[in-house]
């Protein structure tokens, strides 16, 4: 899946960012017709901890999902939004069979 990559006020590191899209790319055993998505990372200045927000959006035919999580780091703040989003593709996949009926 494609993904874009926003990190603002901030530079994230490849790292940082090949690890939200192999987090990310796990999706796709879930729902294969996943369009694109895009993440942004943001750092909220009025928080000492879990000051690390992340906001992932994902395009599905006829639908957008969107999940955002706030983090001592990205990557707890990723593995949550993820989880929301594959709890998110359930559900639709759910209703789309239901509708099949």
């Amino acid at each position: 899946m494609k993904l874009q990559m926003h990190s603002i006020h901030f530079d994230a590191d490849q790292k940082l960012i090949d690890f939200i899209q192999k987090k990310a790319d796990k999706l796709d055993t879930f729902y294969d017709n996943i369009i694109d998505g895009e993440v942004f990372l943001r750092l909220d200045k009025n928080e000492k901890n879990e000051n690390k927000i992340v906001e992932i959006k994902l395009n599905l035919p006829g639908k957008q999902l969107f999940a955002k999580n706030q983090a001592d780091s990205f990557e707890a703040a990723t593995d949550d939004a993820v989880e929301g989003l594959r709890r998110q593709i359930k559900k639709f996949k759910e209703k789309l069979v239901l509708a099949r009926q």
